[in-house]
């Protein structure tokens, strides 16, 4: 995969700042927000206060660029409780397939690429398109995993991929400027790790498309398994004909019954 032989020769230099459970962390935090902010009288002030705001950075309100992680996505108890839980399977499934220093890292370039287009747009920033290229990264590694969405129909994660692209494509289109920076800063994050991969294997595939059109073109379009060589019929002329090879002749040579017995044998190839 692209990067990961650099940050292999790199982990072993500071592989000990990866950090060992950091989906855990992030979800548990994700967690107590949401539960503060359902059960207290002022939720979105705090959401707010947690909220990457471009101008209250500048102001001194630093921990904004840390916080954002941890607003959960609005929605009911159910839903959350699905939700942190898929974003806990998936992260520490990657973690487990990367190891503690490469998920890590994975991490923190979104948050990097997040904060950039936020500060670049003026926007408000939050983790969900960040979350959502944790979930690409995913569904390209373990594509023919399945779960049960609303826990009642299986899906592959690579149908619900084609999905969240295609969605994240919409909401390219008709979102804000803000939103646009947030989609490209989550798609170059996962493209900074598989792009390399994708390219390679677009081209291999129409490599191995170009080649089969090749082959076929070379295939003789009128094939026959049997022909005479004296009259040059063939079992596409007449069904009933019958073709022997003869015996007598140097080589595979074949002929109709009509010129079996009635032909000159060919002997070292010559006709005698």
């Amino acid at each position: 995969m692209f990067l990961l032989n650099w940050l292999d020769r790199l982990e072993k230099k500071i592989g000990r700042l990866g950090i060992k459970g950091l989906m855990i962390y992030i979800i548990g935090f994700n967690a107590a927000v949401y539960l503060m902010s359902f059960l207290g009288p002022s939720g979105d002030a705090l959401i707010m206060k947690l909220a990457l705001i471009p101008e209250l950075v500048l102001k001194g309100e630093i921990w904004r660029l840390v916080t954002f992680i941890f607003i959960p996505p609005s929605a009911n108890m159910i839903f959350i409780l699905f939700v942190l839980y898929f974003y806990y399977m998936i992260g520490t499934a990657l973690e487990h397939e990367w190891g503690a220093f490469k998920f890590t890292f994975y991490y923190f370039t979104g948050i990097i690429g997040t904060i950039a287009g936020v500060f670049i747009s003026g926007g408000i920033g939050t983790s969900y398109y960040l979350n959502l290229s944790l979930f690409l990264a995913f569904a390209y590694i373990y594509p023919d995993f399945q779960i049960l969405l609303f826990f009642i129909l299986p899906v592959k994660m690579k149908y619900l991929a084609w999905a969240d692209a295609a969605y994240l494509g919409y909401l390219f289109i008709m979102g804000s400027t803000p939103d646009r920076l947030m989609i490209a800063a989550s798609i170059l994050n996962f493209l900074l790790y598989f792009g390399r991969d994708i390219y390679m294997l677009v081209r291999s595939g129409r490599r191995a498309y170009f080649n089969r059109r090749s082959f076929a073109a070379k295939i003789p379009k009128d094939i026959t398994i049997h022909r005479c060589e004296i009259c040059g019929r063939s079992e596409k002329d007449d069904k009933n004909l019958e073709f022997r090879y003869c015996v007598d002749c140097d080589g595979d040579h074949e002929y109709c019954m009509e010129h079996l017995y009635s032909h000159e044998h060919i002997k070292n190839e010559q006709i005698i």
